[in-house]
């Protein structure tokens, strides 16, 4: 099973990517996730901010890398059903191995609220490394 957790881009260059994931309703997943309180996983934020990351990957030119490490991590407030969750990352370093460190953090879009009183819901480092064969 494959979700796509970035509905679109803000901003992507070779250095960083601002993205956007609607939470509706109508996603399967949160019929279990929680019963009668659903909200994105946890997990699916740290993927959407590891497909951000990709995406600013691919803007180098760099082969499609897998997560292997999540450091620091975070969470903060829940994100509901008709709201957002809006990613960013910024690549941080480029280690010897080949392996690539990400800055990045999630923040909640609710409908109507002040953006600049957005909450976080998840912050971290991520490493993406090579596949290894």
């Amino acid at each position: 099973m494959h979700f796509r957790l970035v509905d679109r881009f803000l901003s992507l260059s070779d250095t960083s990517a601002v993205a956007v994931k609607n939470v509706t309703a109508a996603e399967e997943y949160l019929q279990d996730h929680f019963p009668g309180f659903p909200v994105l996983p946890g997990v699916f934020m740290i993927e959407a901010l590891t497909q951000a990351a990709r995406a600013v990957l691919e803007k180098r030119g760099m082969p499609r890398m897998v997560l292997g490490e999540v450091k620091a991590l975070r969470y903060g407030s829940f994100v509901r059903p008709g709201e957002a969750l809006k990613v960013e990352v910024t690549l941080d370093k480029v280690r010897e191995d080949g392996s690539v460190v990400f800055k990045a953090q999630g923040t909640v879009l609710r409908g109507g609220a002040d953006p600049s009183a957005a909450e976080t819901a998840v912050s971290g480092r991520l490493i993406l490394r090579a596949l290894r064969n």
